[in-house]
């Protein structure tokens, strides 16, 4: 099968569904009048090491409401990445859902606002790992367009990681226990692991 994204209203589903697993950006924000937010997206990933900069892709709207996240960083230019673990797995899916702009998402998901070191927004106290952010500038893509978007890149300026996930050199990737986004409603474990040294294969027991 041959086929033109431009002719293919569902596509978008084959694109989730092939570029896999996404990595899960679980964005907490603060509007300048500072109602909080917390959402997640999948269109996530890292751009470059120095400075450690990170970028995440935002539709513009949900329906005809602006979405929070965007303008949140937009207006402000500091926002949280919490990365997403299976135990907050399921709070991090109630905050999928759309929510009056007065509403906090923390508390919908029961989850904790800890405070950051560098920048306003709260971070989720139970992720194995947050990245303090700020805004470097937004790629409009589909200016105007109902599908328009906000590619967000931002530099992390602070770092928060659970003791027992770093010895100071490499993190421990079983015991970080993340999850990714798949197509459909599907998610995975990050947990079937191999390494690759010199041409060998080493399989992880």
């Amino acid at each position: 099968m041959e086929i033109d994204p431009k002719n293919q209203q569902k596509f978008y589903n084959i694109l989730k569904a092939v570029i896999i697993p996404r990595p899960i950006a679980f964005i907490s924000s603060k509007s300048p009048a500072g109602e909080v937010n917390l959402a997640p997206f999948s269109f996530f990933n890292g751009v470059c090491y120095d400075p450690p900069t990170i970028s995440v892709s935002i539709a513009r709207f949900s329906g005809a409401k602006e979405k929070d996240s965007l303008l949140n960083i937009e207006q402000t230019g500091e926002f949280v990445v919490n990365m997403v673990n299976r135990d907050i797995a399921e709070a991090m899916n109630l905050t999928a859902l759309d929510y009056p702009k007065d509403v906090n998402e923390f508390t919908v998901a029961g989850l904790t606002e800890a405070a950051c070191e560098r920048i306003s927004p709260p971070r989720v106290l139970e992720s194995p790992v947050s990245l303090e952010c700020r805004l470097k500038q937004v790629v409009e893509i589909n200016k105007g367009s109902p599908k328009e978007c906000g590619l967000v890149i931002a530099e992390v300026v602070y770092c928060h990681i659970a003791d027992q996930l770093f010895d100071g050199r490499y993190v421990d990737m079983k015991a970080l226990d993340l999850i990714g986004r798949l197509g459909g409603h599907s998610y995975c474990h990050v947990d079937s692991l191999f390494d690759m040294k010199l041409g060998s294969i080493t399989k992880d027991k």
